[in-house]
């Protein structure tokens, strides 16, 4: 659709659309200097937060019994809301107009430093509601972008806006628990993923894996600290490359996998993808006798149940 600022509501509510690029740190320390940093309003730029930490009584402060109901409330409350410094940067490059209810949105692109996305304003109105009912303390200095009025969009409104989202989101990730929860990692991921996940089920792997493949990349910077939570996707790109005759590609893909189910062989994705895997490495000549092995002690460990494949697993993901 054509761009247009002046565009009325006859046949809708218009709303802007937000392009959000998030860019990895993880790059050399060279490089690092030359990161583009962005401006959160919570200054979130400790080099050494234990150091910092001997300055400030309250950050100081470590939970023991010898400790208040008051002392405890306030640490608690200080380690929930504490920023850090950001590790994934938060742009907004480019803002479209769109009419309501006729406009279908999709994602840009990603590559491995930088992760594209869309979404509407109201998209951001319901991640900040859900928030609120988790984070409402937390989130009681943290100001939501006001929205501009039916028309309203002009240039100096939208350049408003995109910097008040940038400053927004930054802000979000600076917070521990929220950057952490279901909620902010969904609003980042789950339409993508629901997307990819329909053209899988409707046998159109190659857009499905090319969804997945842009997903993936930053579901693995969201969930560092939960790494078996990215197995499912990890899983249905396996599935993606097995039925488009890349066996190579899905063999990779279900290494990966593996190792973050090292030491949990009861997720529900164990089994199928041990019985994938021995299936690829028999067809690419590799190492099957040690994946028979591990599936073998499994089934002597437990009684018989109904296992599905992993292609029936993951169909069965984000079913409306």
């Amino acid at each position: 659709m054509e761009e247009d600022t002046h565009c009325t509501a006859e046949r809708g509510l218009l709303e802007a659309v937000s392009r959000i690029t998030m860019f990895s740190t993880t790059a050399s320390p060279d490089e690092e200097q030359n990161q583009p940093k962005a401006e959160i309003s919570c200054q979130a730029n400790k080099e050494n937060p234990e150091k910092d930490g001997l300055q400030d009584s309250s950050a100081s402060l470590s939970p023991n019994s010898s400790m208040t109901t008051k002392e405890l409330q306030e640490y608690w409350r200080n380690e929930k809301s504490q920023c850090i410094q950001v590790k994934l940067l938060f742009e907004i490059p480019s803002t479209r107009i769109v009419e309501h209810h006729l406009s279908k949105y999709v994602t840009g692109s990603f590559d491995s430093n930088k992760s594209v996305i869309e979404r509407r304003y109201s998209d951001f109105e319901k991640l900040h509601r859900n928030l609120l009912e988790d984070f409402s303390e937390e989130l009681e200095d943290v100001t939501f972008p006001k929205k501009a009025l039916t028309g309203n969009f002009t240039e100096e409104i939208i350049n408003e806006r995109k910097l008040a989202f940038k400053d927004y989101l930054g802000h979000l990730y600076s917070m521990k628990y929220i950057r952490r929860s279901k909620k902010f990692i969904d609003f980042l991921t789950k339409p993508e993923l629901q997307e990819a996940y329909g053209c899988l089920r409707g046998g159109h792997y190659t857009k499905a894996l090319e969804i997945l493949l842009e997903v993936i990349g930053l579901q693995e910077r969201l969930t560092r600290g939960n790494p078996v939570s990215i197995v499912p996707t990890l899983c249905a790109i396996v599935v993606c490359h097995k039925d488009l005759d890349n066996p190579a590609s899905a063999f990779e893909y279900g290494e990966k996998a593996l190792s973050r189910l090292r030491v949990h062989n009861s997720h529900r994705y164990y089994i199928p993808l041990l019985e994938a895997m021995i299936t690829l490495a028999y067809e690419l000549g590799k190492d099957f006798l040690s994946l028979q092995e591990k599936l073998e002690e499994w089934k002597a460990k437990k009684d018989p149940i109904r296992v599905f494949s992993l292609k029936e697993l993951a169909v069965r993901e984000y079913v409306q």
